[in-house]
């Protein structure tokens, strides 16, 4: 006896609300930095210029993949294009890693070669960027919650924020104090700060594209809470993976004990539902079965 079965939980993707908001504010600072940058000396101030650059392009990314994850599915593409977001959260993230290596290198340079810096006006638009950057990661605040593609560009905006309030820091000690070699080293700090952040979202985002099982699973425990329904003798040849951030996928053989098709139905819905209530598991494919698999092994 074999069927095949599947259902579909779904949920709210995230809103493309405030998103346009954001990238007028990024330019706009991109732009008043690095001018800022060039006339006042500050390394500090032109490295937050490109990383609001980046999240002015970061942004961008995001509109474009939320408007191809919410493109329907043809035959070609039968899961639609929803990784489109995963990719724009690698592309992203790989940005910023590769700008603050590159600012980490400027600022090496700048400590062997130091030059006068004009604190007033490093303050004055590092101030500027700070207003900036925080408005922009309230309107993105609640779409980074459950959204990777989301979260990646709302981290563009709060690194930023993060890096302008240490250009300020930075601008007041240069002003006071004539301490010039406080910007490269913010620089790096910045840098640093921003790659351990972004790595996490990078390896989250390819653990996604491999189809790994996603974090908080346990197999063993699930395969035990199936084989706890009536009925069911065993569960194998599973697999468990996320298409995107809110869509985790689910397929097994179910083996059960000789009934009728019709009883099948109602073990299908249990587990479905036991899988979605305990691990939020939305798309459930199911193989029923009776001693047909010779291999009964859960992977």
């Amino acid at each position: 006896m074999s069927s095949s079965n599947h259902s579909h939980y779904n949920q709210s993707g995230t809103s493309e609300k405030n998103l346009f908001i954001t990238i007028a504010l990024n330019f706009f600072i991109t732009i008043a930095e690095a001018i800022g940058g060039f006339i006042s000396g500050s390394l500090s101030l032109i490295s937050d210029a490109l990383h609001n650059f980046s999240d002015g392009i970061a942004i961008i990314i995001t509109y474009i993949a939320i408007r191809l994850s919410k493109k329907p599915r043809t035959f070609k593409y039968t899961f639609g294009l929803k990784r489109a977001e995963i990719l724009a959260a690698i592309i992203n993230a790989s940005t910023l890693i590769i700008i603050s290596f590159f600012l980490i290198k400027e600022a090496i340079e700048r400590f062997y070669n130091p030059s006068p810096i004009t604190g007033s006006l490093m303050l004055i638009v590092a101030s500027l960027g700070l207003i900036a950057n925080v408005v922009g990661t309230l309107l993105l605040k609640k779409g980074s919650e459950n959204n990777l593609n989301i979260r990646a560009a709302y981290f563009h905006l709060l690194s930023d924020a993060v890096s302008s309030l240490a250009v300020i820091i930075g601008a007041v000690f240069i002003i006071i104090f004539k301490i010039y070699w406080i910007d490269p080293l913010l620089t790096i700090l910045i840098s640093a700060y921003i790659l351990k952040e972004t790595y996490e979202i990078v390896k989250e985002s390819i653990d996604v594209i491999m189809m790994s099982s996603p974090d908080g699973i346990d197999l063993d425990e699930l395969k035990h809470l199936v084989e706890e329904i009536p009925f069911v003798k065993n569960i194998h040849h599973v697999h468990l993976w996320k298409l995107n951030d809110n869509d985790t996928h689910f397929e097994a053989h179910i083996e059960v004990e000789n009934i009728s098709v019709s009883q099948t139905s109602e073990i299908q819905r249990k587990i479905e539902q036991s899988l979605h209530d305990k691990y939020e598991i939305n798309h459930t494919t199911l193989q029923f079965e009776c001693d047909k698999c010779e291999s009964k092994t859960i992977i």
